[in-house]
């Protein structure tokens, strides 16, 4: 469908992207919200007002879609939301949302012939005055649209170009912007400006990938590029705002921050020039915290859980988890309890003891020496003969997921695993041990990062003139379970430098064994770490959800079965 005026733009556009957090299956939430920034920014002048993608019912619902009642309800909402809007003459309002397809109704239950659209809808003057629909369906990564939509191409819905004030705006979703043909559609239609609405999962890298590509799209079509982007956490994936406009040459001229609520303001200028707010980026580090941060605020706010509970080590791990948490939540909302065993340091119980009071965080101690040597008296018997090995380590893990877990259930607080990336890919991790828990926060970063992350906040609170939250002597101390005497991870696994970047290359890269080995590593470092992320598949498969922050995580991007064969 076009709405097209005959005249060029002789006046400056107002517009205002909602950078927005919404939460999925909160229709009548989402829709106050949307209508309540969108009064505002029409207030401060903003006359075309843009939500990122599916901004109505949160991205991805998933199999949401697949119930009529859902869809119903986003149709409703939909409503509201026109209806609400309808007494401000100019504002033109394009909202990210689901639809049936053209001749289906709600009884539509076909699951091998999808007829939903992901799409935008322009509202004005309480109506719905056009609709577009996704043209370029994802299928990779943690996408998996074409299990749920149907293009628009597909259904026959063509290019929509509508008329805002004497402007000419084309309409597109996320991934259309990538390929020529949806622009070059619009373009042809008598596009002066596209508008694209996004939902992005981050990683890192991803934000200046995305405005390289844009600036690419705007400049070969010649006219500025609104890119509407999701904040926020959802499960696993996190959506990093950072919504920007781009002007007819290719030049960002306008950002919002990452990670924040916010809405963008900029003018499209007839000249295909822009003007507007232009946050500075974020750094690498300060990039991967931010997600990190607004995972588990977002996690935890969103589910309604009252607060983390955290077993602190003294090791960098659990350090890392903690200071992440007290970011996101506030020392209040979190708990630790240390629980030594009969080969934990003393260095490990002060330091936790430590870190827990620089953060003022509610600590715990609870020794798990005689709780370990019951088991090991019960099970006597049945083990006659056999030496300790990592059963008796296991144990040890087992008892500490059983006291958080108890304390989970008699508060109300959620366990948040410790594990990192190296340690799910090799299987250095115990099932309902240090595995259990309701989410795993650094389940995608590398030990390596870890590290990397610890002395960057570190690093940015002495630059705020604050206490470093991580105790030095966890840094720098070897890596250690403590699950046996003098116990250290380089004992079993290569040094962390070697297995992550294998790791990188075999499980991120999908590079073959032999390649990795023609890069210069030693033979029996990759089939060691290869032949670990392989048969800890099962592992993996029983852990509990985590943030993703690299372009492959172990989640929706990873499935591999856990019985196989296959060794290359």
């Amino acid at each position: 469908m076009t709405l097209l005026s005959t005249a060029a733009p002789t006046q400056a556009l107002n517009v205002a992207v909602l950078q927005f957090n919404p939460v999925i299956g909160d229709l009548t939430g989402n829709a106050n919200n949307i209508v309540a920034a969108a009064r505002q920014a029409y207030a401060n002048g903003a006359r075309l007002v843009v939500t990122p993608e599916m901004a109505l019912c949160g991205y991805p619902p998933e199999d949401l879609l697949l119930r009529p009642a859902f869809m119903q309800a986003c149709d409703q909402a939909l409503d509201k939301v026109a209806r609400e809007l309808a007494d401000l003459p100019d504002l033109h309002l394009v909202i990210g949302h689901p639809r049936m397809g053209p001749g289906e109704d709600l009884r539509t239950r076909s699951w091998s012939v999808p007829r939903r659209l992901n799409a935008a809808s322009l509202l004005h003057a309480g109506q719905v005055v056009a609709s577009y629909a996704k043209r370029e369906l994802p299928n990779y990564q943690v996408f998996d649209e074409r299990r749920y939509f149907v293009g628009g191409r597909e259904a026959g819905l063509g290019p929509v170009v509508v008329d805002v004030l004497g402007w000419k705006i084309g309409l597109l979703i996320c991934e259309d912007a990538w390929f020529d043909e949806p622009a070059e559609s619009a373009r042809a239609l008598g596009a002066q400006a596209l508008v694209v609405l996004n939902a992005s999962p981050f990683h890192a890298g991803k934000r200046a990938e995305r405005e390289e590509r844009m600036s690419e799209r705007a400049q070969s079509m010649g006219v500025p590029l609104v890119y509407a982007h999701l904040v926020g956490g959802q499960d696993e994936v996190v959506f990093d705002g950072a919504s920007f406009v781009v002007d007819a040459k290719g030049r960002v001229a306008a950002r919002a921050a990452s990670f924040e609520v916010q809405t963008l303001h900029a003018a499209l200028l007839p000249d295909g020039g822009v003007k507007g707010e232009l946050a500075e980026p974020p750094s690498y580090e300060a990039e991967i915290w931010s997600a990190l941060v607004c995972g588990v605020r977002d996690y935890i706010g969103k589910n309604g859980f009252p607060g983390a509970i955290i077993g602190l080590s003294g090791g960098i791990d659990s350090a890392l988890v903690l200071a992440i948490a007290v970011d996101a939540l506030g020392a209040n909302k979190v708990r630790t309890v240390m629980m030594p065993s009969p080969y934990t340091a003393d260095i490990s119980w002060i330091d936790a003891q430590d870190m827990a009071d620089r953060l003022g965080v509610q600590h715990d101690e609870i020794s798990i020496k005689p709780m370990f040597e019951q088991f090991n008296e019960a099970l006597a018997p049945l083990f006659v003969g056999r030496t300790a090995d990592t059963t008796e380590e296991n144990i040890q893990a087992r008892i500490r997921g059983t006291l958080l877990m108890a304390l989970s259930n008699k508060t109300g607080s959620i366990v948040l695993t410790t594990g990192n990336k190296s340690e799910m890919a090799t299987g250095y991790c115990t099932l309902y041990g240090d595995m259990a828990g309701g989410f795993a926060v650094i389940k995608d970063l590398a030990k390596t990062l870890v590290y990397r992350l610890a002395r960057w906040r570190n690093a940015e609170a002495v630059a705020q003139g604050k206490v470093e939250p991580i105790p030095e002597r966890i840094i720098t101390r070897p890596p250690s379970a403590e699950l046996r005497p003098d116990q250290k991870d380089q004992d079993s696994l290569p040094e962390y430098e070697v297995l992550d970047a294998i790791l990188e290359r075999y499980m991120e890269l999908d590079q073959s064994i032999e390649d990795i080995v023609a890069a210069g590593y030693d033979r029996a470092d990759v089939d060691k770490v290869t032949r670990l992320i392989k048969i800890n598949e099962y592992k993996r498969r029983q852990a509990p959800v985590g943030i993703r922050i690299t372009h492959r995580a172990f989640g929706r991007d990873w499935r591999y079965p856990i019985t196989s064969k296959f060794r290359a």
